[in-house]
């Protein structure tokens, strides 16, 4: 893998790596890469980045370019869409679940002007995306906070943070929610169970698959994959039958974290 440098490498089990793709750390080689079970990094991505790490069935689409001096963390079941810019100067955080769509840009920093000459724009800012946050796709984001489940419709430049499960849209980024409602809406745990069944059903293998309430119906000790809907984790065994079902379920119809 001579596109990969890295002190410490971690690449997960049937995760496709691209022979196009780039990934080192700003001079030379990375001090650490994490990248979880099952992920894809697609054709002529570059991650640039001492310290990277990505979650299991996260996928980067080609042209994705991920750079910056403080390290960038994402969580799993990741979706960055194709000619995607991730800034990690400032450093960057971005939770589980997370889709960011095509041609998107997440800046944590703001730099050119001379500043000798009076430029009052110098800034590098931690950027903070949350857990089943959605940038939709061509969104530009500063350095901001973006709650769980929030989401910025295509075409936002998003420059304030954004509240919890709350739908901006604009430029700059305004919440439509008192409009158009929000991204997400409550659902019980048994409605959650029973579509859960149907998507089993549907997905018709699944001898070794159970289906939970909750984590207290849970054996740790078997060799059965659990799906704990009040909770969105899963008991991982990493089974050929879990991980087609997980791929079965991303990535729109349900998604799971590991306990």
């Amino acid at each position: 893998m001579n596109n990969i440098k890295a002190d410490n490498l971690v690449i997960g089990k049937n995760t496709i790596i691209e022979s196009n793709a780039v990934i080192r750390g700003l001079n030379g080689n990375a001090k650490q890469i994490f990248i979880g079970d099952n992920c894809y990094i697609g054709e002529n991505v570059q991650i640039i980045c001492d310290d990277f790490e990505i979650g299991d069935y996260s996928k980067i689409q080609h042209h994705t370019n991920i750079h910056g001096y403080l390290p960038c963390k994402i969580g799993h079941n990741a979706w960055i869409g194709q000619y995607t810019i991730i800034d990690s100067i400032g450093g960057m955080t971005i939770g589980n679940n997370c889709g960011v769509g095509a041609h998107s840009q997440l800046w944590s920093h703001i730099k050119y002007g001379d500043m000798l000459e009076g430029c009052r724009f110098l800034s590098e800012k931690p950027m903070e995306i949350g857990n089943d946050v959605w940038f939709v796709g061509h969104c530009i984001v500063s350095p901001i906070k973006a709650a769980d489940k929030s989401m910025a419709m295509v075409g936002s430049v998003v420059t304030k943070d954004m509240n919890f499960n709350e739908i901006y849209a604009g430029s700059p980024a305004k919440s439509l929610s008192d409009k158009i409602g929000f991204q997400f809406q409550e659902v019980s745990i048994e409605d959650k169970f029973l579509k859960m069944q149907e998507y089993l059903s549907e997905f018709k293998h699944f001898t070794s698959i159970k289906i939970v309430k909750n984590s207290q119906e849970i054996n740790f000790e078997d060799n059965f994959t659990y799906f704990d809907v009040s909770s969105r984790k899963y008991k991982k065994i990493s089974s050929e039958e879990e991980i087609n079902f997980m791929k079965f379920l991303l990535p729109a119809k349900g998604k799971f974290i590991p306990f």
